[in-house]
């Protein structure tokens, strides 16, 4: 079974929400997913609130060979870049 990390839109029309979620790579859209690893809210007023990761359940499937897709990689990259400006010393 190959596992993906990737968005699934659980929010209305004109108010996009989405999970990040492990599921099966032949899933649909909508298929059931294997764990919820966070949350990506786009119109979020500030951008700690815009997405929201789970980052020892993202590790775990990492780890585990869980690929990311490129939106989703791009997310976790700007989440790793925060939590390592947020433990800088200032």
């Amino acid at each position: 079974m190959a596992v993906v990390l990737r968005l699934q839109r659980i929010g209305k029309r004109t108010q996009p929400h989405y999970r990040i979620v492990a599921i099966d790579k032949k899933s649909g859209p909508y298929g059931q997913p294997l764990e919820i690893v966070g949350h990506y809210d786009p119109k979020a007023a500030k951008d700690k609130e815009k997405v929201t990761i789970n980052t020892a359940k993202l590790d775990r499937w990492v780890k585990n060979g869980a690929k990311a897709s490129e939106t989703v990689g791009s997310l976790i990259a700007r989440v790793r870049k925060a939590e390592k400006a947020a433990a800088a010393p200032k």
